[in-house]
C-alpha cells in the first residue's frame, strides 16, 4: 500500500501541469454548482444547514489543494455565506475567518481572476461587518479593496455589482447607477448561467432602488 502511494505520489510529480490542475478545477466547479444552487435555488429556512455542509466540504478541497488561492477564495465566500444567514456573533466569528481565507489566497498571487474575486469578497465582507469594537468594518478599506477588484476584472459582474451596491449604501447612488448598468451587461461567464442570473437580478433590484432614490 505505501509503495502504490508512493508510485501515485511520483506520477503525479511528473504529470503535465493542466493534467495535474484538472483535479482541482473539477473541485471549484463543484463548490461553484453547490454554492449557486444553495444561493439562488433554495429556499431561505434551509440555506443554514446547507451551507455548514458545504463549508466542511470547501475546507477539505483547501486542504487537499494546499498552496492554491482559488479553494482558499470559495471557501472564503461559502463561509461568508454562511456567516451572513447565521447573523449575530457567530456570523461575525465566521466573517473573520472568511477574512483570512481571502487574505490567504491574495498573499499566494493567482491570476487576475482569482485575485480579483478575493479582494472583491474581501471588501464586502469591509462594509458590511460592524465597525470598532465588535468586528474589523472600514469603509475606506472596503473603497480601495473595492477598486483593486475592479482593476483586475474591470468588466466583470461581481466587481461592478459591488462597488455599485457599496456606493448605494454609502448614499453616493449617482455613482453607483453606472457600476451597476456595467454590471447589467458583463460578460456571461461558462458554467456560471445560475449565477449570473441570479445576480443580475439583485443588479436590476438595487438599480431600481438607486433610481427611486
Amino acid at each position: 500500500m505505501k509503495l502504490f502511494s508512493a508510485c501515485l505520489l511520483a506520477m503525479t510529480c511528473v504529470l503535465p501541469f493542466s493534467l495535474r490542475a484538472a483535479p482541482l478545477d473539477d473541485a471549484i466547479a463543484e463548490l461553484q454548482r453547490d454554492w449557486e444552487v444553495i444561493r439562488y435555488q433554495t429556499p431561505e429556512s434551509a440555506r443554514l444547514k446547507r451551507f455548514e455542509a458545504l463549508s466542511t466540504k470547501a475546507h477539505g478541497v483547501s486542504q487537499a489543494f494546499a498552496g492554491h488561492g482559488e479553494p482558499l477564495v470559495w471557501e472564503g465566500i461559502i463561509v461568508s455565506s454562511l456567516a451572513n444567514e447565521k447573523g449575530g456573533l457567530g456570523g461575525l466569528s465566521l466573517a473573520k475567518q472568511a477574512k483570512t481565507m481571502y487574505e490567504q489566497a491574495i498573499a499566494l498571487h493567482g491570476d487576475a481572476a482569482m485575485e480579483s474575486s478575493a479582494y472583491g469578497s474581501l471588501a464586502v465582507l469591509y462594509y458590511k461587518v460592524p465597525g470598532w469594537p465588535l468586528g474589523f468594518g472600514d469603509k475606506t478599506k472596503a473603497e480601495e479593496l473595492l477598486k483593486k477588484a475592479l482593476s483586475l476584472n474591470p468588466t466583470g459582474i461581481d466587481p461592478n455589482y459591488f462597488y455599485g451596491e457599496y456606493l448605494y449604501e454609502t448614499g453616493r447612488g449617482a455613482e453607483a447607477a453606472t457600476y451597476l448598468e456595467r454590471a447589467l451587461v458583463a460578460p456571461t461567464r461558462p458554467g456560471r448561467e445560475v449565477a449570473d442570473t441570479g445576480r443580475r437580478e439583485e443588479v436590476r433590484q438595487l438599480l431600481a432602488k438607486v433610481k427611486a432614490m
